[in-house]
């Protein structure tokens, strides 16, 4: 179950750039290495809903029924327009901000979250992904994909939070170059516009 392959697979599959890596790396960016966790554990937690699926089998409703993943799918590609746009318009993004309030905490959660939960790509992903690591005959299947799943998500809160940490460094450089500042922005922006124009244009 837990095997070498299983480790690497997922580490490869964590590593690739996604929307939660530019979420986490551009809120590392602007707002610090705290908020980059958040942004990091609200996209980690964006991943549950998915593992839960693909564990009780409901992600095969979703990859059988065209309307649920076309729903889902419009729904997560207007979400990260939106993200593009807030983006796009926010001049004041790379303002100095080390310590989030609470408010600002949750609400970076939540959006990481949001990027994660409508992403219908994932639960098919996972719904293929998962299974070939559960062991025969070993019993207990669904305990299986719950261990297979908490490690995943370990890994993928790691990974972010490292991800976060390293733009952060860079942080300093950003903040006191308005050339920089300008052109992350518009960077990021076309960034997840790009991945809500590749969601809506995806097919299952």
């Amino acid at each position: 179950m837990l095997s070498l392959n299983f480790l690497i697979t997922c580490l490869i599959v964590v590593l690739i750039p996604g929307t939660g890596v530019i979420f986490t790396v551009s809120t590392g960016l602007t707002a610090g290495k705290r908020a980059s966790i958040f942004a990091a554990l609200g996209c980690t937690a964006g991943i549950v809903p998915h593992l839960l699926a693909s564990a009780l089998g409901l992600s095969a409703l979703l990859h059988t029924s065209a309307l649920a993943f076309e729903a889902l799918k419009y729904a997560g590609a207007a979400y990260l327009l939106y993200l593009a746009y807030i983006t796009w318009r926010d001049r004041s993004a790379f303002a100095v901000n080390d310590t989030p309030t609470t408010s600002s905490a949750r609400s970076l959660m939540l959006r990481g979250f949001l990027l994660n939960i409508l992403n219908p790509k994932l639960t098919i992903f996972f719904l293929a992904f998962l299974p070939q690591f559960v062991t025969p005959g070993a019993g207990a299947p669904v305990l299986q994909m719950a261990i297979l799943s908490s490690v995943f998500m370990a890994m993928t809160f790691a990974v972010f939070v490292i991800y976060g940490l390293l733009a952060n460094v860079f942080r300093r450089a950003v903040i006191e170059s308005p050339r920089v500042q300008h052109w992350l922005r518009r960077s990021f922006s076309a960034a997840f516009a790009g991945l809500g124009l590749n969601l809506a244009f995806a097919q299952r």
